[in-house]
């Protein structure tokens, strides 16, 4: 398992130097043409949804996953060394998570505020004030420390580079289909293992940003907006991080005809570059822990093949 812990170090170094190639032909942008060609609600009678969306979610999970699950299997340990840290790469994103809120923050018109932040969120940002585009992606980020980062590290800790493409895949399902709209049956399996599989990450993630504003001086402040807003954003995943986040840094998070998270102390732009310090260290202290728990954890029965 110690071999674990270099693959890791190079595959951050990796994101770091490099980020996501932006291109049509990036694994993850191959399986949401995958899950674009049968995610559609409208090729299938109404009462198939449900069926349907737990086949495609099954296939979706397989077809990503096997090519890893053999290679681990497979390759030699020193094939693994070179090239699993590109492939763990694919299943998370830091850097770009990072660039894309600065392309909004930076972008000279707020018109092109606004399509910055539609490439991160769902929502209509050409409505939206300077603020809310602000904050359309700062959630995004706050929510996607979880969700590109924390999780699928988790997932390559306990199963290896199957267990970080199993969450990639996943994840990217619920974020093309589980929404409740004509999608919400279709999607219903993809936004309940979402749920299922980011649940113990997410606690992390929250326990990491606890220890980040603790260090900041500002735990009173993040936890009371913890207890007071986690559960006011869909589901019980994304608001941990949110939540945390908004109060540590005394920010507002809005969605309009949604949710309020936090309260307004600074403007996002203001606290921008801390947010941005925030999910980079809180990444590294993630890290820093898997790196001790996979020492600790050499010499115990070897469940990745290799």
């Amino acid at each position: 398992m110690i071999i674990q812990l270099p693959v890791l170090f190079f595959a951050l170094l990796i994101d770091r130097v490099c980020g996501d190639p932006k291109t049509t032909l990036h694994p993850v942008a191959l399986i949401g043409q995958v899950i674009g060609w049968w995610g559609r609600p409208e090729q299938y009678p109404k009462p198939f949804h449900r069926f349907i969306g737990v086949i495609g979610w099954l296939g979706t999970v397989i077809l990503f996953t096997m090519p890893f699950a053999l290679f681990q299997m497979a390759a030699p340990w020193y094939v693994y060394l070179i090239a699993g840290p590109f492939l763990l790469k694919i299943c998370f994103a830091w850097r770009a998570l990072e660039e894309h809120a600065r392309a909004v923050a930076q972008a000279a018109s707020k018109q092109e505020r606004a399509h910055q932040a539609s490439l991160l969120v769902s929502r209509d940002t050409s409505v939206l004030t300077e603020e809310q585009i602000l904050s359309a992606a700062y959630e995004s980020v706050a929510e996607n420390l979880n969700d590109s980062i924390i999780a699928p590290l988790f997932w390559f800790l306990i199963l290896g580079l199957p267990g970080a493409a199993m969450y990639r895949a996943i994840n990217t399902m619920d974020a093309m289909l589980g929404y409740t709209d004509e999608r919400k049956d279709l999607g219903w399996c993809a936004a309940r293992m979402d749920d299922i599989f980011s649940f113990i990450p997410a606690r992390i993630c929250g326990l990491l940003l606890f220890i980040m504003y603790a260090m900041k001086g500002r735990i009173k402040p993040a936890y009371a907006i913890f207890i007071r807003d986690r559960k006011k954003r869909p589901g019980f995943n994304g608001g941990i991080p949110m939540s945390l986040i908004a109060g540590g840094e005394g920010i507002l998070f809005e969605k309009p005809g949604m949710y309020r998270i936090g309260e307004e102390i600074k403007t996002l732009r203001e606290a921008g570059p801390s947010i941005i310090r925030t999910v980079r260290l809180s990444t590294l202290l993630f890290c820093l822990f898997t790196g001790i728990a996979l020492v600790l954890l050499d010499g115990v029965p070897n469940i990745y093949g290799i």
